[in-house]
């Protein structure tokens, strides 16, 4: 999965605030891998084949990192495929979007840190009634220490370091940051 992400160029290197406000020295842009359907497709039918045994109804993606490979995941297991989205800050079903009660949802995300975005997406389907069955990304960049409370799968684990602002070493050398992801 990374020889993925270096061929199309997505595995950057420099000094990066990421969704969950830590700094890295690491970033792992999907969208890059993603904007290639053949890349985005095979991610989807990869990801589905670790899950299928859940057997979800549905799958939800936090907007926008997870709506891309959201559809892909949802396509391979023929399941619909749904977004969730910020609406004064907090992620919400919109566009007329629902679950019903009791509905599997399989939460599906680009790229987990914390497990932050994707719990959050977790709490939307339960607050809905329906049932999360487990959750999947494309990278889990924790190293296995995300903290999300349902099954989780990814295709690819990696440890790549993470501070938090007042303690990274990136901003103590003066080296400007960027915030590559969606949410600023």
């Amino acid at each position: 999965m990374l020889d993925r992400f270096r061929r199309v160029g997505a595995l950057l290197e420099g000094h990066f605030r990421l969704t969950s406000g830590l700094h890295s020295p690491g970033y792992l842009q999907c969208a890059l891998v993603l904007q290639h359907p053949a890349e985005a497709e095979a991610c989807g039918v990869a990801l589905a084949g670790r899950v299928r045994s859940l057997a979800p109804d549905v799958v939800l993606s936090p907007a926008l990192g997870g709506i891309v490979i959201g559809q892909e995941v949802g396509r391979a297991l023929g399941v619909r495929a749904i977004f969730a989205e910020r609406q004064d800050g907090k992620l919400t079903l919109r566009r007329g979007f629902a679950l019903e009660p009791g509905e599997k949802v399989l939460v599906v995300e680009d790229v987990v840190t914390t497990g932050g975005s994707t719990q959050e997406t977790i709490d939307v389907a339960r607050a809905a009634g329906a049932r999360v069955v487990g959750a999947a990304a494309i990278i889990d960049r924790s190293g296995g220490t995300q903290r999300i409370d349902v099954p989780f799968h990814a295709l690819a684990t990696v440890a790549l370091p993470a501070y938090e602002a007042d303690a990274c070493p990136l901003c103590a050398e003066g080296t400007p940051v960027v915030k590559p992801g969606s949410r600023t």
